[in-house]
């Protein structure tokens, strides 16, 4: 049931992707909340003849592990505590799988600082309190059991729209509960014994293969991995794009091929550095089915893991031991100088474009070698999995400062006093960097309506700490509109950021026409470098 729940939520990722209020190529929830679950059904379907206890395991533990964004945090914690209730159970009934639904919701709020109904959450205790009644009535049929709990769930989702006015107006329900729900329904398929291909892909294919090599060949490989990827198009990508594309890769490897289909590109070429390929996919959307196969070592492994370390990172010799060390997410070349010159020890790639998994801050955290660890998540949708990294840590003391944004983060860090201790240090991060007003500029990859703008998809738009503030057809003129939105009485300072997108020339001209906007504050330029937004501003 676990497996058919996790596929059927993989084969409609894309569908919750498309739920999304905001329209922007971020790291969407469906892909989110399947990465989470799919990294448990590895772990679940390469058991022979588990155990309850085992099976719970693999369960709790793969999805802890693997979860990302806030949608797959608390889908993690759901499966934890419904793991931990069944675990020394040998037979599952209705009063138990009641239970098992209760302590599900009840570890999930816990996991939520602030929860907010007309979310997952509201989804999850629906599905809780109808299990509770129908134990109460004395139902024992369990095939009646699931299918009430899937009808009274499904209402529940129906409502969200009228809990959370944002869904509403973008006429759509939930989408973390919409991944629910599907996760539900496929287990249910698979209790009532309907056909469902179980197998779980690994992260590594069968590349040595496709690439006609023989398992023992020694003959010398110019380019030694062989990367296949989906690009999920939120940009145009018409023949000229297609052949650009295809000129780069040729720049970089060989065994090329790249197909496009509607709204999606499968890519595939053998390069020595797979990195590369990737970024400059990125710009044309969010990946998936990455797999990146060392053909050298005649075997398959699994490099990439979505926020895959940098090279340079990779390569570093131990840290020598220090009292108090840093940890940011972080995206971009320029970005990265920029936390490393403020005394980053180690930087976690991801951000907008893929959210790091609780795996991937576990590793950081076991990189630096410090008592204390500061965690700059500098992105909402990633403080959920480095608070639940923080949960699974014991020999180090970790503390998560909750930053949002990137210019939260800097201006967090740069407020750091050695001479205080964590505590003093904590209080005084996060109180700086709520002084900290930030707006970031990106492009719609769909039509919809958010706080009364109506958003055509290709529009460029200006996103503020609380929501659109500016939406048109030119960068400059959209960028220029919501610094406006930002500004109030007593800001000092605005720092600009450009991405990878932008040309120097074109910052600096929008770094002069902010100055000429506003003479009484100094306005700092600085390459970014970051993908998809093509400006991160802040004012302080």
């Amino acid at each position: 049931m676990f497996l058919a729940g996790a596929k059927n939520l993989e084969s409609r990722k894309e569908w919750i992707n498309d739920l999304n209020v905001f329209p922007v190529p971020d790291g969407d929830t469906g892909t989110n909340m399947t990465l989470t679950i799919m990294s448990a059904a590895k772990d679940v379907a390469a058991m022979e003849n588990p155990d309850m206890k085992a099976l719970c395991k693999a369960i709790s533990s793969g999805s802890l592990r693997g979860a990302r964004g806030n949608s797959g945090v608390i889908l993690s914690q759901l499966f934890r505590g419904f793991t931990k209730s069944i675990k020394e159970k040998d037979k599952l009934d209705v009063p138990v799988f009641a239970d098992a639904f209760e302590k599900a919701v009840e570890t999930a709020y816990k996991a939520v600082m602030k929860p907010k109904e007309g979310t997952i959450l509201t989804v999850a205790k629906g599905a809780s309190i109808r299990a509770r009644e129908l134990a109460g009535e004395g139902c024992e049929d369990l095939g009646y059991f699931f299918d009430e709990i899937i009808k009274y769930a499904d209402e529940v989702l129906e409502r969200t729209p009228e809990m959370l006015p944002v869904l509403k107006q973008a006429g759509v329900v939930d989408s973390g509960g919409q991944g629910l729900m599907q996760v539900l329904k496929g287990a249910y398929d698979a209790y009532l014994g309907k056909e469902i291909d179980f197998s779980i892909e690994e992260a590594s294919g069968d590349s040595l293969k496709k690439a006609n090599l023989e398992p023992n060949s020694d003959f010398d490989i110019k380019f030694g991995y062989c990367t296949e990827f989906i690009i999920m198009l939120s940009k145009n990508f018409n023949i000229k794009h297609e052949m650009d594309f295809k000129e780069y890769l040729e720049s970089i490897g060989d065994s090329i091929v790249v197909v496009a289909d509607d709204d999606v590109v499968k890519v595939h070429v053998h390069t020595n550095d797979p990195g590369l390929a990737i970024q400059k996919a990125l710009k044309y959307g969010a990946l998936s089915n990455l797999k990146i196969d060392n053909m050298r070592l005649e075997h398959q492994e699994k490099l990439f893991k979505e926020n895959q370390e940098s090279k340079e990172e990779a390569a570093q010799e131990p840290m020598p031991h220090k009292e108090v060390g840093f940890i940011a997410v972080s995206v971009g070349e320029g970005i990265n100088e920029i936390f490393k010159g403020l005394g980053v020890d180690y930087m976690i790639e991801g951000g907008q474009t893929m959210n790091p998994s609780t795996e991937d801050m576990l590793n950081a955290i076991d990189k630096v070698n410090a008592d204390t660890i500061f965690i700059l998540p500098n992105n909402k949708n990633i403080i959920l999995a480095a608070n639940q990294a923080k949960a699974m840590v014991e020999n180090k003391k970790i503390i998560v400062i909750p930053t949002k944004t990137v210019p939260q983060g800097i201006t967090a860090i740069i407020n750091y006093v050695p001479d205080l201790t964590a505590e003093e240090n904590e209080e005084t991060m996060k109180r700086e960097m709520g002084n900290v007003k930030t707006g970031q500029v990106t492009y719609a990859v769909r039509d919809t309506v958010i706080d009364d703008k109506k958003i055509k998809q290709g529009d460029y738009m200006g996103i503020g700490d609380k929501g659109i503030l500016s939406v048109g057809s030119e960068v400059s003129d959209v960028t220029a509109c919501m610094v406006q939105e930002m500004m109030e009485e007593g800001l000092e300072l605005i720092s600009v950021y450009y991405g990878e997108d932008v040309a120097m020339e074109e910052a600096e001209s929008l770094k002069q026409r902010i100055e000429d906007a506003y003479p009484a504050c100094d306005v700092e330029l600085q390459y970014g470098g970051q993908p998809i937004y093509y400006y991160i501003i802040s004012a302080e």
